[in-house]
């Protein structure tokens, strides 16, 4: 039993200890949902906080739909308008142009493939036709320049005008089992482990024309990895076919602004660089006098900024007489789309339907003005170390300082960890995770409290389950609530007890000798009112003994005016009895049988005791120890001897002497005590102390005594003659003292006689 004990009370460790190794479990395991959860909540960052925009020069030529309505041509234009493009653009100052679309097919509009469309062949063959024909069509071949070598040749006169003004190659990275090799325009250097185990991997390429690879400044990647639900949120530096590393279109496009010809990869493993014998990946790359923190993958997060005006240029105005050459002057121009009908449209964390062009221009815009947000390994480690910490303080301090305090950690811990990720992200662009940390925390919180909350509400139970037969409803939810007020063990308290015990009871129980069930019948239907008057005032049953009642007041919860509440209960008690006997008579007289009332003797005495729960670890009872407590079973013994329903002690009477109708009794020394005491009875409440009658009785009965205790034996027996005919319900109480003072006629008491009788009978 005890280990049980043990166990049960050791749950409200155990438990939030599984809590918490569960939640570094799944933070550990980091699976997908906690990704996507984590990843919305970076979106919200970057919602509430945008990035603020500072000029850079990188801009947009929009390819919008008013460009594509003003121009009347379909989407590819012609290669030769393209170079027009170019050549307005490069006179105007613009240093770099990076295209985010492939030029992979030769433009249909050349002359070659306008012939063989209109041949309806697929390549042109003079050999094949007629000699007229052949005639007819070589000179005018031959006579117009090809589109994509004009084109081409364009872009390698930029490229050759000086080696920081160039144009980037777009190209698209796929794994649909093709084995074209895109250009390699720039060197490589790796500064210390190999990252391409970390690098996406793809088959092939999607390239352009040879001769426009050629001759551009650089070709780069617009590959764009969205996360795995849709939305753009970190982009590549890096990818790979095999062995080969291809560059971002960005990254690119920034290596021909600078003129540099070398991209330096830092990974795991690099001078200055920890990785605890680990290899990690990427960590850095530089690119000119640019450097951008990266992931081990080679990625960045983008902090994507509002749109702005000046960051987009729609195409149409390049072309327009007016166009400003400021707009473009020393700029990198990324070529792209947000024209509808060409769904080059991805989503970010501020636009559900962005232009593919703007995730590389905001990469861009970062790198160029070193804004970095980033997540480094430290906070994720800083994330569970929050758990682990917060998670064992909670699980050692809920059980010890109850559920209020641990809720007020837990939900500050939880509001404090808000607010220092959003410190973090807003100050120090760190990208920290507070809410499943605090989840977590609450969680542990939550579990803590649930078990405590169970084992409260067994102990509750408990309390219920032993005090429901001996306390009022009320008192027994108000201990229940409070069962810290319910003290294990004992405890010292002045209390009040009531006995009472039927008389005769022998003789009664003599009549059912044939009838045992009705004689339980007659003594719950006896006990059951005699009860309810005890805990309708505050009482607490100690025990049922036969016939006899235990009660007592001010344990375990507080009663300032126990001693009241045990008189009036023994009061409340006759008055229930007489009706209880008016009940039986009737029954008795319609069934013909004899009638045998049911009377009580009550005693109350008021006294320190021992109370609390009392006798081995396999059974206990909630129980009082002490004198005062024998004192009032022993005044219930002399209620026959008095001939009064009511004996209480001194101390009691001490208390409700103006609040009820009472008399003097004796001094006397009950068996077993050598002390004597003075007892009284209860004759009524507070009217009846306020009669006159009842006054001038209490005062004869007071001259009386005084008599008897001078051993005034004439003057005693005069008064308590007077008191008789003054009060006929105390008769047997004057009987008992007309026999002492004949005695003591014929036998005085020793001259120093304090008038204390010695019972020699409980």
């Amino acid at each position: 039993m005890r280990a049980i004990r043990l166990i049960k009370r050791q749950m409200v460790y155990f438990v939030p200890a599984l809590m918490l190794l569960a939640a570094l479990g799944l933070r550990l395991e980091n699976p997908q949902i906690l990704q996507v959860f984590q990843l919305k909540l970076f979106d919200l960052y970057n919602q509430i906080y945008p990035r603020d925009y500072k000029p850079v020069p990188v801009a947009i030529l929009d390819l919008d739909d008013e460009t594509l309505k003003r121009s009347g041509l379909q989407w590819p234009w012609p290669r030769s308008k393209l170079a027009d493009m170019l050549v307005r653009l490069f006179e105007s100052g613009a240093k770099v142009v990076a295209f985010d679309v492939v030029f992979a097919e030769p433009d249909r509009t050349s002359p070659k493939q306008a012939l063989s469309v209109w041949l309806n062949q697929r390549t042109l063959d003079l050999e094949k036709l007629s000699p007229a024909a052949r005639a007819f069509s070589k000179p005018i071949i031959e006579s117009i320049p090809d589109h994509d070598e004009a084109f081409a040749d364009i872009i390698g006169q930029i490229r050759d005008a000086a080696k920081d003004y160039g144009v980037v190659a777009g190209i698209v990275l796929t794994n649909d089992g093709g084995d074209n090799r895109p250009a390699i325009k720039a060197g490589f250097a790796v500064n210390g482990d190999d990252p391409l185990p970390f690098l996406n991997e793809y088959d092939g390429a999607v390239v352009n024309l040879p001769g426009i690879e050629a001759a551009a400044s650089g070709v780069g990647s617009f590959n764009l990895s969205p996360e795995t639900d849709g939305i753009i949120r970190r982009v590549p530096t890096f990818m790979r076919i095999g062995q080969q590393l291809y560059p971002s279109l960005a990254l690119e496009a920034l290596r021909v602004f600078q003129g540099a010809s070398t991209y330096i990869l830092k990974s795991s493993g690099a001078n200055l660089e920890e990785n605890f014998g680990e290899s990690t990946g990427l960590n850095h790359i530089k690119v000119g006098r640019l450097e951008i923190p990266v992931d081990g993958r080679g990625r960045f997060w983008v902090h994507y900024a509002k749109p702005v005006p000046g960051r987009v240029i729609p195409l149409w105005k390049v072309f327009e007489d007016d166009f400003d050459p400021a707009s473009v002057a020393g700029k990198i121009l990324f070529f792209g789309t947000s024209a509808a009908g060409l769904k080059d449209l991805r989503t970010t964390p501020l636009d559900p339907a962005a232009a593919g062009v703007e995730v590389h221009v905001q990469a861009a815009e970062q790198i160029l003005s070193g804004h970095f947000m980033e997540r480094p390994d430290w906070i994720d480690g800083m994330e569970k170390i929050f758990i682990l910490v917060m998670g064992l303080l909670l699980i050692f301090l809920t059980p010890r300082f109850g559920a209020l305090p641990g809720a007020s950690i837990s939900i500050g811990t939880v509001f404090g960890a808000i607010l220092m990720g959003w410190y973090l992200y807003t100050d120090k662009l760190l990208l920290m995770d507070p809410i499943y940390p605090g989840i977590a925390v609450l969680a542990i919180y939550l579990s803590s409290s649930t078990i405590l909350y169970l084992q409260t509400e067994a102990e509750r139970e408990r309390v219920r389950g032993a005090f429901s037969q001996y306390l009022s409803p009320a008192l027994v939810e108000q201990l229940a609530k409070e069962p810290d007020r319910l003290r294990l063990g004992g405890e010292s308290r002045n209390m009040s007890f009531l006995f009472c015990d039927v008389r005769g009871f022998t003789s009664i129980s003599e009549t059912f000798k044939s009838n045992p069930q009705g004689l339980t019948r007659l003594i719950n239907r006896f006990l059951t009112p005699l009860t309810n008057c005890i805990l309708a005032r505050q009482g607490t049953i100690d025990k049922y003994m036969g016939d006899c009642i235990m009660a007592f007041w001010n344990a375990p919860l507080d009663d300032e005016e126990h001693p009241q509440h045990a008189c009036e209960s023994a009061l409340v008690m006759f008055e229930e009895l007489e009706i209880l006997n008016q009940e039986r008579e009737a029954e008795a007289v319609e069934s013909g049988e004899a009638f045998i009332p049911l009377n009580v003797g009550i005693g109350v005495n008021t006294g320190d005791c021992v109370v609390g729960n009392m006798g081995s670890e396999q059974r206990f009872d909630y129980s009082v120890l002490g004198d005062a407590v024998n004192l009032a079973a022993r005044l219930e013994g002399q209620s026959k001897n008095y001939g009064v329903g009511i004996v209480i002690g001194e101390e009691t009477e001490a208390i409700v002497g103006d609040e009820f109708a009472t008399l003097e009794l004796d001094l006397i020394a009950v068996k077993g005590k050598a002390e004597a005491v003075r007892i009284h009875t209860v004759m009524g409440r507070k009217d009846l102390l306020q009669q006159q009658d009842f006054v001038a009785l209490k005062d004869q009965h007071k001259t009386m005594l005084a008599a008897y205790r001078e051993q005034d034996w004439t003057k005693a027996q005069g008064l308590i003659k007077d008191c008789r005919a003054a009060d006929g319900t105390l008769g047997e109480l004057y009987d008992l003292y007309d026999e002492r003072v004949e005695f003591y006629l014929e036998n005085p008491p020793d001259p120093d006689w304090d008038g204390v009788f010695v019972a020699t009978s409980k």
